[in-house]
């Protein structure tokens, strides 16, 4: 049975806070699908597909990471692609109390699928898709938050 790992989330901007969380998970799974999800009540910045193009570009050589967009529920997207596992970083306490209530929602749902939490490392703990969204519309350099992929898109 191949280790089929959901990372979901809105990735609006993708930022080096992400890129860890997958780098790290590489070695305990045999594919990583990066799901990123509609959620019709935030507007992001940057549309699905530029956030997809994002990770093709991150990850164009390294066969184990695929990308897709996805509606729904998490556990019933997990069902769709068979991942038995889903990836969460955690930066703070406050992280975990909320990813745990999210993960216990989807146990309840589909027992065959467990959440994974990775702890971020220390210097990208401070990194949030939020605060760099909010420098990139003050016109500010985000860019010691970004993935190469992410500034020269950005720059253009």
């Amino acid at each position: 049975m191949n280790r089929i790992c959901l990372f979901p989330g809105t990735f609006d901007p993708v930022t080096l806070g992400h890129t860890d969380i997958i780098n790290r998970a590489l070695p305990l799974f045999d594919k990583i699908v990066v799901g990123i999800g509609i959620n019709s009540s935030k507007a992001p910045m940057f549309s699905a597909e530029q956030r997809l193009l994002w990770f093709k570009e991150i990850y164009a050589n390294e066969y184990r990471v695929e990308v897709d967009i996805y509606e729904g529920l998490t556990v019933n997207y997990c069902r769709q692609i068979g991942a038995n596992f889903i990836l969460r970083g955690i930066r703070f306490v406050s992280d975990f109390e909320y990813e745990k209530t999210i993960a216990d929602a989807n146990r309840m749902m589909d027992k065959n699928i467990e959440t994974v939490f990775l702890t971020g490392e220390p210097q990208y703990t401070s990194v949030a898709s939020t605060i760099v969204r909010d420098i990139l519309k003050h016109h500010g350099d985000a860019s010691p938050f970004l993935p190469e992929a992410v500034i020269k898109s950005i720059n253009k």
